[in-house]
């Protein structure tokens, strides 16, 4: 491995990243092909990773810097990272002319940087991949996302550049992988369709580079890269499909049959996992349809852009021949084809596929059919897989040496003309600009429901504020999601998809169109909260990222609209397991069934949210609004703190915000509400009052109670002063906690609910005593007289020095582990303190 810098033109400074490996596969025909070793290469790593089947070499120092993050991915391909601040290269020898697949990997960390701030363009052999690229594009940000194309090279040196956007972006990538395809992989010339119908063959196809936008298992599930020929990822069709009601999930259970060489698919084409499922319409007993209706999806695609579009067949439907069985597949309104598998591969279980170049419309998406053919004696159709590939057109030459001299009087030259031209353009646009009047939104193809009109239809991001007059800059753009996604996710707001309603608006309940299940809040006018909630939201989510907060997806701010797409929860708010309103007179009665270790989990999970926002990298995060319907659990119970919309945030050394009093009645801090004086203690105090429902399962303001149980944190105090916590625990966790771990944790609500902020612990304290008291919960320590909060006996005793090691604010893992302890007199343990027998107790 060996790291130079080279100068294009004596000008531009490119820093070139060789990687020496060497590719020795000769040429074979598509039967005996084996996917290739090389290259697989773990960016920003002295060490290689063995992930996928393959060994993904380290690139070693080779330029750039490094970023490294073993905590927030299970994945180790995506603990480190390449960063470039400006255009660098990795050089690639290969020793074949052919079509190549190339994958960039990319996943952000805190430690590459600012995921708004890496914007940068990608070119591999002159093409350009991608452009003013941002991960966030892909809505989402705490997903890896990995971009796919499909290259024709020679053998020779193949270059993969990555050039920062401008300063002070930057480029990065986690991992590469770039591999010879099997021969004939794509062909050059298939037929071409627009949306008024056939156009002839398309000449040309492997001139420009491909772009895989879409892969799809129709019929199926999930498809993982350990489990496919070509390392591919597949996913469901349901979330792209018109009507479900009109066609059934069909699986098979025998031997595909791939045709190898003789015409039909090979299993590098597709595996069997997506040849031995399919849709199919949904069919009666004599094998014919039941509906009138084809099998129709929808795919968001480029606008006036060539696409590859190849279909996959393989006919599992039919029963024992298909040689009389005739389907028709459409493209768009305008191009029909007849399917007739029997004419393609004479046997059933053989799979084949269709390829079409088509151009897209201007909607921004691509409707494709099956349905019955009417000279057909079976009435029915199917489809098993569909891949797009976006072609990204031709070549751009790129210069490999040559006369310097020359070359630069042609960038002197080029750069005089090119600056008179862009005089004379910037004049005329000008010019243009002040006749120029606002146009309407584009009419989209389906009705939609009634959207909150305002004004002004253009984008809430790049509104002025009435008072600073300047924009709204520092949005991260690269999560946002059209409207028509969120249309299509939530089946345009349909009611049924609805699952809740707060503050901010209804929550529905929806799927992307890559597959990801997501919870939507949709703004509505009148619900308290609005366009500065809506930008805190999307501008402190797009900095922070951790296991135990609600990570947001993208956001929306078309037509007016303000949606928020967050990753979805699959068990609902933490109030909601709790204890339900009943009837008018809205009394309530718990309804948990979360054992007492449970609930101390769902505690500790939150607590360590909060504390990270309190300390994390980017600065002190005041939640403002800490209840248990912004506690949310996902599929195994874990809690992450949700709705941001009212925080506040400061350098880590600022003591307090003066800010006028938001919050949730019940919740919030009695100092705050005097002094309107915000402090991290103010949350504090709110999660104390979270902690007493947790325990009593009962709301934090309950009207219909008798005038001294209305307000939860007083009452639950009084019971905490006169040490009888036990009298008003959830009546089903009776007699189920050990009174050591009882006390502790009243204890901690007590120091929690101080009058005075300064009285409170930090929320690192709080999981300390969290954990202990989980602890506590599985032992059988006594009670011992220095132990109780009301005595000073412990402050006389010799006892260890306790250290706390610096934590990194990014880690999820118990913190616990980021502390010590020293012995500093000759007593041991159990004759200093009985808590420190407790792993990580205080």
């Amino acid at each position: 491995m060996e790291s130079h810098q080279s100068h294009n033109n004596n000008i531009v400074p490119i820093l070139s990243i060789c990687l020496l490996l060497h590719f020795s596969s000769l040429f074979v025909p598509a039967a005996s092909y084996t996917l290739p070793d090389h290259y697989f290469i773990n960016c920003g790593s002295s060490s290689s990773r063995f992930v996928y089947q393959r060994n993904f070499t380290a690139d070693g120092n080779s330029g750039g810097r490094s970023a490294q993050d073993a905590t927030l991915s299970a994945d180790e391909l995506y603990q480190t990272a390449r960063v470039f601040t400006k255009s660098s290269s990795y050089d690639l020898n290969l020793d074949q002319d052919g079509t190549y697949v190339v994958r960039l990997h990319f996943f952000p960390f805190p430690s590459i940087g600012i995921l708004s701030d890496a914007r940068f363009d990608v070119s591999a052999a002159g093409f350009l991949l991608l452009r003013n690229f941002s991960v966030g594009n892909g809505g989402r940000y705490s997903f890896p996302l990995v971009e796919e194309f499909l290259v024709k090279v020679g053998a020779g040196k193949f270059k993969i550049e990555f050039k920062p956007d401008k300063n002070p972006s930057f480029a990065f990538v986690n991992a590469i992988e770039a591999f010879l395809a099997p021969p004939d992989f794509v062909q050059d010339s298939p037929p071409s369709v627009t949306r008024d119908g056939s156009g002839g063959n398309y000449d040309g196809v492997l001139h420009g580079a491909l772009h895989v936008v879409h892969r799809i298992n129709v019929g199926g599930g999930d498809v993982l890269r350990d489990s496919d020929t070509m390392l591919r990822s597949w996913i469901p069709d349901d979330a792209y499909l018109f009507l479900k009601n009109v066609s059934r999930n069909k699986t098979y259970g025998d031997v595909i049959k791939y045709q190898n060489g003789g015409g039909g698919a090979t299993e590098f084409d597709a595996p069997d996992s997506v040849y031995n499922t399919a849709k199919e319409m949904d069919v009666g007993s004599d094998g014919n349809s039941l509906t009138n209706f084809n099998i129709s999806w929808r795919f968001e695609v480029g606008k006036g852009a060539q696409h590859l579009v190849r279909l996959h067949f393989c006919d599992i439907v039919s029963r024992t021949t298909n040689e009389f069985f005739r389907m028709n597949l459409f493209i768009y309104s305008g191009f029909s084809q007849e399917v007739y598998p029997w004419g393609m591969i004479s046997e059933l279980a053989a799979p084949f596929y269709m390829d079409y170049v088509v151009l897209s419309d201007d909607s921004g998406f691509m409707n494709i059919s099956v349905g019955p053919n009417k000279d057909s004696r079976v009435q029915t159709a199917f489809l098993n897989g569909l891949e797009i590939m976006e072609l990204l057109g031709a070549r751009v030459p790129v210069s490999e040496g040559g006369n310097t001299a020359r070359k630069s009087l042609f960038i002197i030259v080029g750069s005089c003309v090119g600056g008179v031209v862009l005089v004379v353009v910037f004049t005329l646009l000008l010019l243009c600009l002040r006749k120029r009047k606002v146009k309407g939104v584009q009419a989209l193809e389906w009705p939609l429901v009634p959207l909150h009109v305002g004004s002004s239809d253009h984008s809430r991001t790049t509104v002025r504020t009435s008072v600073t007059g300047s924009p709204f800059a520092d949005l991260n753009l690269g999560l946002k999601i059209p409207l028509s996604g969120i249309i299509f996710a939530t089946r345009q707001f349909d009611k049924k998809m609805m699952i809740g309603e707060g503050g901010f608006g209804k929550v529905y309940k929806g799927m992307l169109r890559n597959g990801t299940k997501v919870a939507i809040k949709r703004s509505e006018p009148g619900h308290g909260q609005g366009l500065p909630e809506f930008h805190t939201e999307i501008k402190v989510l797009s900095k922070i990222r951790h296991h135990h907060l609600v990570s947001l997806i993208g956001y929306c701010d078309e037509r007016n609209e303000m949606i928020l797409v967050y990753e979805f929860m699959e068990n609902g708010t933490l109030r909601e397991h709790l204890y339900t309103l009943q009837g008018e007179a809205k009394t309530t009665a718990p309804t948990c069934q979360f054992s007492w270790d449970q609930r101390l989990k769902i505690c500790i999970g939150a607590a360590k949210g909060i504390h990270y926002l309190h300390t994390g990298s980017t600065g002190t995060i005041i939640h403002r609004d800490i209840k248990s319907t912004n506690i949310l659990l996902d599929e195994n119970y874990v809690a992450k703190v949700a709705d941001f919309g009212l925080s506040r945030s400061g350098p880590l050394d600022q003591t307090h915000v003066s800010t006028e009093v938001k919050g949730s009645f019940g919740y919030l801090d009695p100092e705050y509400f005097r002094c309107l004086q915000l402090t991290q203690k103010s949350d504090v105090y709110s999660f104390g009052v979270v902690l007493l429902e947790v325990l009593c399962a009962r709301p934090a303001i309950d009207p219909s109670l008798p005038r001294e149980q209305v307000n939860l944190a007083d009452w639950g105090l009084s019971w905490q002063r006169k040490g009888q916590m036990e009298s008003i625990v959830d009546p089903f966790l009776v007699g189920k906690i050990n009174s050591n771990s009882l006390r502790k944790f009243g204890e901690t609500v007590e120091k929690c609910l101080q009058e005075c902020g300064a009285d409170r612990p930090n929320m690192v304290d709080v999981v300390w005593d969290l954990e202990y008291c989980l602890q506590l919960q599985h032992s059988a320590v006594p009670r011992q007289p220095y132990e109780d909060s009301t005595t000073e006996v412990s402050w006389g005793l010799p006892m260890p020095a306790l250290q706390r090691l610096p934590s990194d604010v990014d880690e999820d893992e118990s913190l616990h582990d980021s502390f010590s302890i020293t012995n500093s007199s000759q007593l041991n343990a159990t004759e200093v303190f009985s808590q420190l027998n407790m792993d990580g107790a205080r």
